[in-house]
This record gives C-alpha cells, structure tokens and sequence, in this order.
C-alpha cells in the first residue's frame, strides 16, 4: 500500500486497531486498522455493499463503532463522536449530502455560507459586524470553490446553474466545496469513482489528491483505490453472513448522532 502525506500539521492523524461496526443485520466490517498521519489521502476500497459506507462514517464521527479502538486528530473512538464530528465534513454521500436537483449552485453555497456562520462559527465571530461577516463568508466560499476546482463562470449559467444540469464530476466538486466552507481537518468522500469515465476518475483522484497535499485528510470511498493512496479494504476484512443492507444502519447512524 502506498501513502500520500501532505507534510501539514492541519489534517487529522487517524489510527485504528481492530475496528468493526456491527449492525441490526450483523458485523459490516470487523479488524479494520489504519496508521494515518495529517494530510493523507485514504482509499476505502471494495465493492458495493462491503461496509465502505459504514467506515466512513464511523471515522468521521458518524456512526458507532462496535469494537476495537481509534483516534482520529485529538478525539479517541468510540467515545468522543462529537469531537470528531466537529473537524470533520462529508460530501457526496447519499442520503446524507445530496445536493438539491432544483437548486442553483449559487443557492447551495449560500445556504452552506449561512449554515457555517450560523453553527459552525465562533462565538466572537458572530459579535463581528454584518458587512465583516459576509466579506469573510464570501472568502471561504472563493477559496473552498477553487480547492474543489469548481469554476463557476465556465458552468452552462454560471452561479444560477441548477445542480440538475452539472455533470458528474462538477457536482462531486460542488459537493466537496460545500464541505470545505468549514474548513474540516478531516474529509470525507463517499462514491468516488461511481459512474465516473476513465478520464473523470483521474480527475477525481487528482482533486482529492491535492486536498490531502494541501493539509487536509481525505477519506474516500471506492470500487478501486488508485495509486499513491494509502489503501484500506473493506472486502478483505467485511465479516460475511451479515449486513447486506446497510441503509437502515446509515440512517440509524445519522439520528442517534444528531446531525450529518
């Protein structure tokens, strides 16, 4: 397995010891262990159904872990969920982060714009004036657009383009800029490669790639990991018999913890 490092303090450090999730259904993924420093990209890798989802969600904060230990950044697994949530975003995860058909590209950065000051901001920052808060609201959008490289002006109407008429790729940008409005540590990354071309999914890669060398942690999932990443198989530790619908589970997950 190789290793990307971004050679940053700014990401997380993940590290696990014999980490399984087990659900109504049975175990998703049991002996999971990962030795990860601060700005690695990490590729869940297996096919549909082997508990990929379930990874990333326990790594984020998402999901309860069963058995078996981890520390993600300062925060230690299972235990401290919430603190790992705090430094840690999702983006293209279904039925967690699904973008809007209806919406523009410009609504959805503002309602992430909104949400971050709302919720995701210090308490100084909300006492700052209103024009201080906006032009700083409108900085991490400009710079979460161009780490996600996703150029508005070159989409078919600009901001007011409806997410229902972005291709693939450029709404797997858009939905990793809304993610890094909040400036995570850690990113999480479901479906990556899914339904991508050959030329999309380097694309892909090469966009989460360059997150991990710019500081930020990144954690997707995959059909297959590519080179370079620090892999990690669900197929090879998915404990069989079990969990062949993890969607109850995810959703379970995601009530118990409060928020996505």
């Amino acid at each position: 397995m190789g290793e990307r490092t971004g050679g940053r303090t700014g990401g997380a450090r993940i590290t696990t010891e014999g980490l399984g999730i087990k659900g109504p259904r049975g175990w998703a993924v049991r002996g999971i262990s990962v030795d990860a420093e601060p700005g690695t990209l990490i590729a869940v890798e297996g096919p549909s159904g082997s508990g990929r989802t379930c990874l990333l969600l326990a790594l984020t904060g998402r999901m309860k872990v069963t058995e078996g230990t981890g520390v993600v950044g300062d925060a230690r697994l299972p235990k401290q969920l919430s603190a790992v949530r705090r430094i840690s975003a999702l983006a293209h995860v279904p039925g967690v982060t699904d973008l809007d058909p209806a919406l523009t590209v410009g609504e959805h950065l503002r309602e992430r714009a909104l949400l971050q000051r709302r919720f995701g901001d210090s308490l100084r920052g909300l006492l700052r004036p209103r024009s201080e808060r906006a032009a700083a609201a409108g900085q991490r959008i400009d710079a979460a657009l161009a780490a996600a490289g996703l150029d508005l002006e070159a989409l078919p109407k600009g901001p007011r383009t409806a997410v229902r008429d972005l291709e693939r790729l450029e709404a797997l940008r858009l939905s990793v800029a809304l993610a890094l409005v909040g400036r995570p540590r850690l990113l999480g990354v479901d479906d990556t490669d899914l339904k991508l071309s050959d030329d999309e999914r380097e694309e892909a890669w090469a966009l989460l790639g360059s997150l991990a060398d710019a500081g930020t942690t990144v954690v997707a999932v995959c059909s297959e990991a590519p080179e370079g990443a620090l892999r990690v198989s669900t197929l090879e530790n998915h404990a069989t018999g079990g969990n062949a619908d993890q969607g109850e589970e995810k959703a379970d997950a995601l009530a118990e913890t409060g928020r996505a």
